[in-house]
């Protein structure tokens, strides 16, 4: 829905190698590498706009702004570079450049062992409770139809009721048009 020109970045992936084996024995083709989706790493095929909510999977430049899980704007695409707007935190409203950098994946439970090469971002139309951890936002949607609290997490969360308000309870409203 955003205006502008797509712009499609691909990634490089390339197996570990240990004394040039493959670490697991087994060697991989590209298109196999390219298929995979850890957690952790952006996607093999990033496609951005001008305008499009990002956020960043690394800590590249913490005193910048610029930690895992910040949420920028994107402003300018170049083939080496994005360059974006910090939404939250200190930092809001200055402007910063995302170089490609090469990531591995952290789990131990992903068998392939891979390093991307690629911008260390996702799109942020959304994002998980411990993502938004520490966040200032100012809209927040919370979909509470399976459970998303883990042991503790409730009894953190603070609700802000009108200044005159009696009852301690707020009105549950539903935009079913953000469900479909």
């Amino acid at each position: 829905m955003y205006n502008g020109e797509s712009h499609t970045f691909l990634a490089a992936d390339k197996q570990e190698q240990v004394n040039g084996e493959s670490s697991t024995g087994t060697t991989y083709t590209s298109e196999t590498l390219n298929q995979q989706n850890p957690s952790g790493l952006p996607p093999f095929k990033l496609d951005l706009k001008v305008g499009y909510p990002i956020m960043l999977l690394r800590n590249l430049a913490p005193r910048s702004g610029l930690c895992n899980g910040t949420r920028l704007r994107v402003e300018i695409c170049e083939q080496h570079v994005i360059v974006a707007t910090i939404l939250t935190g200190d930092k809001a409203g200055e402007v910063v450049f995302i170089p490609r950098i090469s990531l591995t994946p952290s789990s131990l439970h992903f068998l392939i062992r891979m390093t991307r090469r690629q911008f260390p971002i996702r799109l942020a139309y959304a994002m998980t409770i411990n993502k938004s951890q520490g966040q200032l936002l100012k809209y927040v949607g919370v979909d509470l139809r399976s459970p998303v609290f883990s042991h503790g997490y409730a009894g953190r969360i603070h609700v802000l009721l009108p200044k005159n308000s009696t009852r301690h309870e707020a009105t549950n409203v539903v935009h079913p048009e953000v469900l479909s």
